[in-house]
């Protein structure tokens, strides 16, 4: 991408000193960061009466219990969050906290859970949003996955160019989801109230249970719907992983709009889950089950509530299905902002690589976006967009990366409440300690029902995958730390001149860049210089030594035979010897390039000179430098900025699109 239409995609570059500007008010912050948790609730009730709808309509009455029970469970993991916030304003949520208090293990652990489950939030969010857009269109079914991965592909786009600026854009449909809810609520409660009867159209569709649920496997089944509701529970650990990125004071912003977000969540929860359960909701895995034809789509549970809240009012129910709709694809950009600065974190921690740690032209971290958007779009890919199958891979992550958390904030009180400064703060952390040992064992239990309920259904996939991304992050970690030992420069330690510089220029023809480049070579001034060729065209050898005798240049030419035609391995074969020769000294390559402007020029080029060059920086003692010679094609290009010349070790940055003089004639360089 040049830089022109780089610019009109993404926006003007910003400086580093515009980061200030780029910091979220609690109203952009909550469609930023909460837009998952909020939109969780579009689908967390029909989670439920799927579940239950393997036991018929006598265990449907179960799903008032399991939606009690995860309103108790998001109120108290609200409160837990809350006291993250504010002790560690630096962000970095389950990963940072558990760091500080449990150690490498258990931080690594949870990075882990997270980034396995931010990948799955962006697939979950955005096919529940297109499987919301078919309930409203059911001619869109059959294109679910294109639907979806374009909706990544505009998501990331849209958080490429900054988060404020992604913030305001999200705020619509965000807000507007909300709006809808509850204005669904109290066209409700009026028609409620007035005797009228609200019935879903699934109502009256008969009912087949699978099997017969008694004893503990009806208990089971209550556990499995309990488990598939608390997807309502996603997302809400961003806020704790972004604090840095609100206005401040950062902390008491961030934990107020947690409290908002949770007070959000748990009434239209609880009212989606009621209204679904008064207009008797009925959905099921096969269609079979309700009498349909294989195959036949079913509207979501909050699709059928809206329909039979507004009744002929059509045009309400399609706002709340365009708000729904919008709000769950844009629920992925919760974890388009915990991803990569949690990545960021953990690049800066040397767990991951050091690019993740890097913002982009936005000051967002951008490659940190690319990644996750390219392993979401594989994973919908791979699951055919099929929600079923890929919610039952979710909030694994999630409750394992609560419950480190929560475990590690209940260490982190116990060790400062020594050092306390009277009795009222020693009664807040007392009180706050409370808090999170509630929530870690309240988020321990759901994590081992949530793995023992899943575990058959898909869990078992990231239960591998999140080991597999633990040793790879140690792996990552113990290649920086060799590195770093290997690079590591004694107290005593000076730098030591070699013995001499034998400097080799490259040359095939004898034209303006091998001009310029043996005028370069004599200024540096080396202990012997040479030029050198490969005779793989005895007649074209031939000429370019009588040019070279004609010329006067002042540097003796040296030919290499090449009987089979073949360059690398004779330059390499004559260095490596010299090397041998001469151990204490260095080989400094100066290869000659003309640097085309057009694209079209430069597919022309072999990029031998690249080929050579990357062969040469494994070799030691050997120093390679780039010797450009614009074309006027790329002189017009030109703009202001660094020498074009790479000294030493140059060629390791050497851009591909650069050709070699030796190129012309498909010859040595």
């Amino acid at each position: 991408m040049t830089w022109l239409p780089k610019k009109l995609v993404l926006g003007r570059p910003l400086r580093t000193t515009q980061m200030g500007q780029t910091l979220l008010p609690k109203r952009l912050a909550l469609p930023v960061f909460c837009s998952d948790p909020l939109s969780s609730v579009a689908y967390a009730t029909g989670e439920i009466l799927l579940v239950l709808s393997l036991g018929g309509l006598a265990v449907l009455h179960l799903a008032w219990w399991a939606a009690a029970a995860i309103i108790v469970l998001l109120a108290v993991v609200v409160a837990s969050y809350r006291q993250t916030c504010h002790a560690y304003p630096a962000g970095g949520g389950a990963y940072t906290v558990s760091a500080e208090n449990l150690g490498e293990t258990a931080a690594l652990t949870a990075a882990s859970a997270l980034m396995v489950d931010y990948v799955l939030t962006v697939a979950v969010s955005v096919v529940a949003g297109v499987a919301a857009i078919s309930s409203a269109a059911p001619s869109l079914h059959g294109a679910a996955v294109p639907l979806s991965v374009g909706f990544v592909a505009l998501l990331t786009l849209l958080n490429l160019r900054g988060m404020r600026e992604s913030g305001r854009i999200f705020a619509i449909p965000t807000y507007g989801f909300v709006l809808g809810i509850y204005v669904m609520f109290a066209v409700a409660a009026v028609r409620l109230g007035s005797g009228h009867t609200v019935r879903a159209e699934s109502a009256d569709l008969p009912f087949h249970a699978a099997g017969t649920y008694t004893g503990l496997a009806l208990l089971f089944l209550a556990l499995r719907a309990f488990a598939s509701g608390c997807t309502a529970l996603t997302g809400v650990e961003a806020i704790s992983n972004g604090v840095p990125a609100f206005k401040k004071p950062k902390s008491r912003n961030a934990a107020n709009t947690l409290v908002v977000m949770g007070a959000l969540s748990i009434t239209m929860f609880g009212g989606i889950t009621a209204l679904a359960m008064i207009t008797e909701v009925h959905v099921a895995e096969d269609p079979a089950d309700l009498g349909l034809a294989p195959g036949t789509p079913q509207s979501t549970a909050l699709a059928q509530v809206a329909r039979a809240t507004f009744g002929d009012w059509n045009f309400l129910f399609y706002y709340v299905q365009a708000f729904t709709a919008g709000i769950l694809v844009l629920a992925a950009n919760t974890a388009f902002n915990g991803f990569p600065m949690l990545a960021s974190i953990l690049a800066r921690d040397r767990y991951l690589p050091r690019q993740l740690h890097n913002r982009g032209d936005r000051l967002v971290f951008s490659n940190g976006i690319l990644l996750l958007a390219l392993a979401a779009a594989a994973l919908i890919v791979a699951f055919d967009a099929n929600l079923t199958k890929i919610i039952q891979l979710y909030i694994i992550g999630v409750f394992v990366s609560f419950t480190l958390s929560q475990a590690g904030m209940v260490r982190h009180w116990s060790r400062l409440l020594p050092d306390a400064a009277g009795t009222r703060e020693r009664r807040r952390m007392h009180r706050s300690r409370a808090v999170n040992l509630l929530g870690a064992v309240l988020t321990g239990i759901v994590l081992v029902i949530v793995t023992v309920t899943k575990f058959t259904h898909g869990a078992w996939i990231v239960l591998i995958a999140m080991p597999l991304l633990f040793l790879l992050m140690k792996g990552v970690r113990r290649h920086y730390t060799n590195i770093a030992d290997e690079l590591r420069v004694a107290d005593d330690a000076r730098p030591e001149p070699p013995a001499g510089n034998h400097a080799i220029i490259l040359v095939s023809r004898l034209h303006a860049p091998t001009l310029r480049a043996v005028g370069y070579a004599k200024s540096i001034r080396p202990a012997r210089l040479e030029a050198l060729t490969v005779s793989v065209d005895p007649d074209a050898t031939d000429e370019l030594r009588e040019q070279w005798e004609a010329r006067d240049i002042g540097v003796s030419l040296t030919v290499l035979d090449s009987p089979y035609r073949e360059f690398t391995h004779p330059l390499l074969r004559y260095i490596r010897e010299h090397r041998e020769a001469n151990p204490r000294d260095v080989v400094t390559v100066v290869i000659p390039e003309y640097v085309p402007g057009r694209w079209w020029e430069q597919i022309l080029h072999n990029q031998s000179a690249l080929r050579l060059k990357t062969r040469l920086l494994f070799m030691p003692g050997v120093m390679v430098t780039s010797v450009p010679y614009q074309l006027r094609s790329a002189a017009k290009l030109r703009r202001p900025g660094p020498p074009a010349h790479n000294g030493g070790n140059g060629g390791a940055d050497q851009p591909a699109d650069q050709g070699s003089e030796a190129e012309a004639s498909d010859g040595p360089p």
